[in-house]
Formats: structure tokens, C-alpha cells, sequence
């Protein structure tokens, strides 16, 4: 999970006065399918500031945490589609989630994606013992491990098990998979050697990468990150994963049937915000990029995103019950 550093200590810079000729009815809220504190949280806390200063009206986050995301997001699937009830939402809930869960209490058909807000790339470590210190001498090391090593995730289904998982049906080896409650437990772990290696979200472990206790050997994002620019991009290995290419995403989603209007304009109120340099900034020292897209392309990334997971996970052989 991308780090909250200091981030909400400081209000965005005041947004310009954009002339939109929608408004909301009344209070808004914004719906965040988990825990207060990592990224989705942060995401839905800085669109709701900059949609309550613009629109003049009361913007308030509701957390909703629990199974995976999905009991908020089911939430926000049942509400009334008037522009007042809004979802910050992200890979999981929104995209794996619709191929991971037997019983998903909503359908992709109920959400409505309105803009990617932020994205970023996750990167491929190991524990210091592993002899590899590039992505070719670990792919020989791992395929000599014939199925022994072992990786750690931050839970089944999370982008951080999926994305090694697809690494290793494209390489065509196996390994073993330890799931943890979070990235902290996990990377304990890793430092101890009982996992070999894991793909964690960049910037919840870069401090570990620059202080040298972990070894980054490539990242998971079509081209290399600013924040490790000496660290290739997994794809540049060429062969299987020649078209390897994951990034952790988010955005705000609204439920099915938003009229146009509210679409549209909730859309450019916050692609006023991801254009602003203080969001950058910010997003920057979250470890990503602003992800401004309209809804149409934002849907298609969402459908072609759940499509390619779903994929993954069907010869993965997972199935988990949501509730």
C-alpha cells in the first residue's frame, strides 16, 4: 500500500473557479471501501476537500471497510444515482474482485467509473541471501528452486499475490505463497529470509530498497519509476515478459445510471484537481502519477483490467466467498 507520509497535514492549494453547469442537490458523500489510513483513503479525503471547496457544500468520507472492499462498494452499488453518493475505489474491489469472489454482492454493471484519480508501479524484491542481482540471474534462480521458494503478499487476492502470480504463469514455474495481514508483517519476513521475495507496492518499501536491507530488481510498470530510474522495467527481460505491464490503480466510481450531467461535471471537477501541481506533488511523494482519463476510458481500462485479472485468476484455480 502507497505510504500516507504527511500528506492530509496541509490543504490543497484553492482550486480554480471552474463554471460547471452541474451542482449537487445536497450533501455528498464519499464512500471508502476500507480502513482509514492508506491510499484509497487518502485519495477519497483529497477529492472530497477540493469537491467541498469548489462546489460550496458539505463533502464528507465515510469509511466502510471490510472484505476486500467490497461491503462498501456494494454500498455505493445500492444508492441512489444522483451524483450524491460518489466511491473512492481501486484495483481490488473494482476490477479483481468481480473474477476473485463466488458470491460478489454487486455486478460491474452497477458501478458507474467516472476518472482515474492516481496509478503507480509495484516492484519486485528479495532478501539480500537470494545470489541474484538482476531479473535474468533471479528468474535462473527461481526456476532452480523447482517450486521450494517462497513470496509474500499482503493477502490473498490483493494486487501484491496477483501480480507474481501472473509473473510466474507467464515464466511457467511455481513457488510458494505466504499471505500476510498488510505489507509491515510481510516485509518482516522478507528481511528474516522466510520468504525469498516479494512484489509489494513501490512506495511501501522503497525506504527498505534505498537502505539496502532488500534488493529491487525490477519494476512492474511499462517503463522505469523516477523514484528507482536504475531499476529496469520487468518487461525489459523481453521473452514472456515481453508485455508485462501491472500498476496499482484508483479512482472514483458513482453507482449505475449517474445522469450525464453529473458525470460529466464531477469528471471535470476533479480532473481540475489532478491538473493542479499540488496534486502531482503530492501524488509524487505517494509514489504515483495523476490518472485523469474521461468516463469512457476510464470504464474501458476498468473492464480491460478486470478481464486480464479474471484471466489470472481463473488458471490460478482462486475462489474466496466475499462475506
Amino acid at each position: 500500500m502507497m505510504r500516507r507520509r504527511s500528506l492530509l497535514a496541509a490543504p490543497l492549494l484553492a482550486a480554480p473557479a471552474f463554471a460547471q453547469s452541474w451542482r449537487p442537490a445536497g450533501p455528498v458523500r464519499v464512500i471508502v471501501p476500507v480502513a482509514p489510513g492508506g491510499t484509497t483513503d487518502i485519495i477519497g479525503r483529497l477529492v472530497a476537500q477540493h469537491l467541498q471547496t469548489l462546489w460550496g457544500g458539505p463533502v464528507v468520507v465515510e469509511n466502510r471497510p471490510g472484505a476486500g472492499g467490497t461491503i462498501g462498494s456494494a454500498e455505493m452499488a445500492r444508492a441512489r444515482p444522483d451524483g450524491l453518493t460518489l466511491l473512492s475505489g481501486n484495483i481490488g474491489s473494482q476490477a479483481i474482485a468481480y473474477s476473485l469472489f463466488r458470491n460478489l454482492p454487486y455486478t460491474m454493471a452497477q458501478q458507474t467509473p467516472i476518472i482515474g484519480t492516481i496509478r503507480g508501479p509495484n516492484v519486485l524484491v528479495c532478501n539480500n541471501d537470494v545470489p541474484a542481482r538482476n531479473l535474468a540471474e533471479f528468474i535462473a534462480w527461481l526456476r532452480g528452486q523447482r517450486g521450494r521458494a517462497a513470496f509474500g503478499s499482503t493477502g490473498v487476492g490483493q494486487s501484491t499475490h496477483l501480480t507474481p502470480v501472473w509473473m510466474l504463469q507467464l515464466l511457467g514455474v511455481e513457488a510458494v505463497h505466504v499471505p500476510f495481514r498488510g505489507s509491515a508483517p510481510m516485509q518482516t519476513d522478507l528481511l528474516a529470509g522466510n520468504v525469498k521475495f516479494a512484489i509489494d507496492n513501490l512506495t511501501g518499501i522503497i525506504e527498505l530498497v534505498r537502505s539496502g536491507r532488500v534488493r529491487a530488481l525490477a519494476v512492474t510498470s511499462a517503463g522505469r519509476s523516477p523514484q528507482l530510474p536504475d531499476i529496469p522495467a520487468m518487461r525489459e527481460a523481453g521473452g514472456e515478459l515481453a508485455n508485462f505491464d501491472v500498476n496499482t490503480w484508483f479512482g472514483i466510481f458513482a453507482p449505475p445510471g449517474l445522469p450525464e450531467p453529473a458525470l460529466r461535471g464531477i469528471n471535470a471537477d476533479i480532473r481540475a484537481m489532478l491538473e493542479m501541481p499540488a496534486t502531482q506533488a503530492r501524488f509524487a511523494e505517494l509514489g504515483g502519477v495523476a490518472f485523469p482519463n474521461t468516463p469512457e476510458e476510464f470504464a474501458g481500462f476498468v473492464r480491460d483490467e478486470a478481464r486480464r485479472w479474471g484471466e489470472v485468476i481463473r488458471r490460478e484455480g482462486l475462489q474466496l466467498d466475499a462475506l
